[in-house]
């Protein structure tokens, strides 16, 4: 019985006959006291146990949507390298270079530039094979770690799959092609 009220499970209509005794009896005052603590710590355990559970999953929960927004930020930005790449003008990319290639779920493109660039803005565009330009855009090259990037958003999904040129040029300057696959 001293349990069942210690724990609050015995309701006070039945323990009624109990507390008199339980208020004038040191050792069954002790044993319910006891008890009280025990139930104390156990519940207090089981709160942090509960509490714990919700931060790890909140935790848990919170990287995994950090990580699919960098995965899909990842995903949707290409890298270009054009440091080791001649440079070469006109419409015309330079003959047996591999053809760089893109995804068209891209939207932003990370560009290095071939070495010896010069900060500042350039204009990028995508053209067809025979001229024909389907997107455009510019921005602001920068010196990083000896290597010149321009960093430019392109949407590319409007764009069929196939051979296209990738053109980027300093304004008022001749555009630089290269060859470009889209995917």
């Amino acid at each position: 019985m001293l349990r069942g009220i210690a724990s609050r499970k015995v309701p006070l209509a039945e323990a009624d006959p109990w507390l008199e005794h339980l208020t004038s009896c040191s050792p069954c005052y002790r044993d319910f006291s006891q008890f009280r603590e025990e139930n104390q710590r156990r519940r207090t355990r089981t709160l942090l146990a509960i509490a714990a559970s919700i931060l790890i999953v909140a935790c848990i929960g919170g990287w995994a949507l950090v990580h699919k927004r960098n995965e899909t930020l990842l995903a949707k930005t290409a890298v270009l390298d054009l440091s080791d790449r001649s440079v070469s003008r006109g419409a015309e990319p330079s003959p047996g270079e591999r053809p760089l290639e893109v995804s068209r779920s891209a939207t932003h493109l990370n560009i290095y530039l071939p070495l010896g660039s010069a900060e500042g803005p350039y204009d990028v565009r995508i053209v067809t094979l025979s001229g024909e330009s389907l997107a455009a855009t510019s921005g602001a090259a920068k010196l990083n770690d000896r290597a010149t990037s321009l960093q430019v958003t392109l949407r590319l999904a409007s764009l069929r799959p196939g051979k296209y040129l990738l053109q980027i040029r300093r304004p008022e300057s001749e555009w630089i092609s290269y060859s470009l696959v889209l995917r």
